[in-house]
């Protein structure tokens, strides 16, 4: 007994589906046309926007495109083509030189020259009156709002604002602090 050999001509047809609309189109296709396209770039985002300008070239051509059965090849081949002419925009942040540039030096700051000055500062802000040397603290160390410092001591904001400037006034007319902070 022989086995029948299956030809083409008795093998069925693959029928590709005819699509009424784009928008039919790209919701039925949209998650395979996202899988190309992801596999263009490394990135997820990019790959969205791949897809999207590439749906949007398609879209430019539908009434022209006669064989909607060819609209994967078509999208795809709009993928690779936009990839490509992005790929070649691209701009070179890099360039091949003999010799490395040298980085302009920053110094970095003196350590003991920090701490000094901050021991300076907190001289003088226990220079202050009391309760000016409070909303200092509350207001720039511990970086509450006018709101919240005024709440915190009982006052009115606008006492908060007046008390605080004039102690800063004070700070920048102290005698030891001036030759650091304006050296």
């Amino acid at each position: 007994m022989t086995t029948p050999v299956c030809t083409s001509a008795t093998q069925p047809a693959v029928t590709r589906p005819s699509y009424p609309s784009f928008s039919s189109y790209v919701r039925a296709r949209g998650p395979v046309l996202m899988r190309a396209a992801r596999s263009l770039t490394a990135n997820p985002n990019d790959a969205e926007d791949l897809l999207q300008t590439a749906l949007a070239k398609t879209f430019v051509a539908w009434d022209r495109i006669e064989d909607h059965r060819a609209l994967d090849g078509y999208v795809r081949r709009a993928l690779l083509n936009t990839r490509t002419s992005q790929w070649r925009k691209r701009k070179v942040d890099e360039f091949i030189c003999d010799e490395l540039p040298e980085p302009d030096p920053v110094p970095a700051p003196d350590p003991a020259e920090l701490q000094g000055l901050r021991d300076a500062m907190w001289r003088a802000i226990m220079r202050l009156p009391p309760r000016q040397r409070a909303m200092v603290v509350l207001r720039y160390y511990e970086d509450l709002s006018e709101a919240q410092t005024a709440e915190v001591m009982e006052v009115s904001v606008g006492t908060v604002k007046s008390a605080v400037s004039r102690a800063l006034a004070k700070l920048r007319e102290d005698e030891e602090l001036a030759p650091a902070l304006f050296e």
